[in-house]
């Protein structure tokens, strides 16, 4: 029994004595070097404004030791009285002067330290480019426009100034801005448009009303959040012209017809008699009469026509004209005959809803390549101008060479094809807006050069001329051109843009604007 004893003494001796030993020793527990660096504006580009704090923060693992070296006269490292050096983990600035700065930090590690996943040295520089805005600023000046849209008389743009213009004129805004604003308001009082969010250099805007008006401007940005109110009362006095007024287009408006003139009409000199209206339908004539003539009370250089028990439709060719009798506008002018313009469909364009660069004022001419057809269709050259615009700034200028063609596509920076949604059964308007620079000599017995819109995929190989530019093409005036098209199945399609000369010696110059897919109405 003595012997069984001691050998059980023996064990749980043996069994306290590993009890005792560290269950961790020879596990590796050193902490891995990773270098992890932030900024309190990383997210924004570390771009701050002038006077603006931006904090630095070194959070990596296994830091032996650390300088952060900031550029000499710029920065105020708060809580320092040296503005140049810094060994803390987190150091918050000020800078104080505008432009691109450089800091620079310098690590050392315990071991070779990770950046990513990838395994560098145990000593590491890294350089941080730090952008610093001014204050958001802006200088506006303004001339009116000569009739060859040159600059004309300088306006002042004091308080007060009521800088004497005749209605009808155009008057051009140039910017100068400070600070890099994303954002405009524009504050255009009597003005067409009343109204814009362009963030531009230059604004075109026409006075059309007779009467007093003030002129405003908002730049901001969200980040580094800024903002710059431009407010100037009693601008501009727009007084009676002597010039004639025009008519600028007819456009249908509600089953009805809208006249744009060139400026604020009188309304008391309306008279639904003096206008006429036509309409054919498949060849065939449709009876109307005009019931009213009103003024929009918004935009009172519009004069809206009402149509006896009548709406017009997308598949209808409509004209309008006008016989001389009280027509006059707001200052005075009587408005001149004119006969047979035809009125344009402008209805909710679905490519606003996309990335397609309709009005070409957001794209280069790379994203409207070429689309490889071979020759003749890459005897021409595209580019995007500032020359002509229907809106905006900007348009496609196409140059097609004697006897050649054009191809292109729509693309975004990828080179891949910028599409829009369309639906089976559905009858769609494809327009687009035209001004012809030069129409060469075409040959009579040859088909007239034209543009035609394509689309991918199943697209419809007939379709026809969008405009053709025959011998009778106005020159020097923007010309809507439209037609009336189908999808063969719902779905995402992009446009292809063909152009032909081969029936012209000498080259075709033009500039397109305002591309438009819209749902059609149809005459039943």
């Amino acid at each position: 029994m003595k012997k069984h004893i001691n050998t059980i003494l023996a064990m749980a001796a043996m069994l306290l004595s590993q009890s005792c030993e560290d269950p961790y020793e020879g596990i590796n527990l050193s902490e891995p070097s990773h270098q992890v660096i932030v900024t309190s504006e990383m997210d924004f580009d570390n771009t701050v404004q002038v006077d603006g704090s931006l904090t630095f923060g070194d959070i990596s693992a296994g830091v032996v030791s650390r300088v952060w070296t900031f550029p000499e006269g710029v920065v105020d490292i708060e809580g320092s009285d040296n503005d140049l050096t810094s060994t803390e983990a987190n150091v918050k600035t000020i800078f104080k002067a505008v432009g691109t700065h450089e800091v620079k930090l310098h690590q050392v590690f315990k071991d070779d330290a990770f950046v990513g996943l990838e395994q560098r040295g145990k000593e590491l520089d890294t350089t941080l480019v730090i952008r610093v805005l001014s204050e958001i600023g802006l200088t506006v000046s303004a001339n009116v426009l000569n009739a060859d849209g040159t600059l004309g008389k300088a306006l002042s743009t004091q308080a007060g100034a009521l800088n004497e213009v005749m209605a009808g004129s155009w008057v051009r805004y140039t910017v100068q801005a400070e600070g890099e604003p994303s954002v405009y308001h524009w504050n255009l009082e009597g003005g067409d448009p009343a109204f814009s969010s362009e963030v531009v250099e230059t604004l075109d805007v026409r006075y059309k009303k007779v009467g007093e008006f003030d002129f405003g401007l908002i730049a901001s940005r969200p980040r580094p959040q800024g903002e710059f109110v431009l407010e100037t009362t009693d601008f501009l006095k727009i007084v009676p012209s002597t010039e004639p007024v025009t008519l600028d287009g007819a456009q249908e408006r509600s089953g009805g017809i809208a006249l744009n003139f060139s400026r604020e009409m009188n309304g008391t000199t309306l008279d639904p008699a003096d206008f006429s209206v036509s309409i054919t339908n498949k060849g065939n004539s449709i009876p109307v009469s005009v019931a009213s003539a009103t003024l929009d009370p918004n935009e009172r250089n519009f004069v809206v026509l009402s149509l006896e028990n009548q709406t017009i439709f997308n598949d209808d060719k409509v004209t309008v004209s006008y016989t001389p009798g009280e027509l006059a506008t707001a200052d005075g002018v009587l408005a001149s005959a004119f006969s047979d313009i035809p009125v344009v469909f402008l209805g909710e364009n679905i490519l606003k809803k996309t990335a397609f660069d309709y009005s070409f004022e957001s794209s280069s001419s790379t994203n409207w390549p070429y689309q490889w057809w071979g020759a003749p269709w890459d005897k021409y050259k595209f580019s995007i101008s500032n020359a002509q615009s229907k809106d905006g700034k900007k348009s496609g200028y196409v140059v097609m060479e004697p006897a050649g063609g054009m191809i292109i596509g729509h693309t975004d920076n990828s080179n891949t094809p910028i599409t829009f949604p369309a639906e089976k059964g559905k009858t769609y308007e494809i327009g687009v807006w035209v001004y012809m620079e030069d129409l060469g000599n075409n040959d009579p017995a040859a088909n007239p050069p034209d543009l035609r819109f394509y689309w991918a995929p199943n697209t419809n190989w007939g379709v026809g001329p969008n405009p053709a530019f025959t011998a009778d093409f106005e020159i020097g005036k923007w010309v809507y051109s439209s037609m009336l098209v189908e999808f063969a199945a719902s779905g995402n399609y992009s446009l292809n843009i063909r152009g032909q000369n081969q029936g012209n010696n000498q080259t075709l110059k033009f500039y397109m604007d305002n591309i438009s897919v819209s749902e059609a109405k149809l005459r039943k």
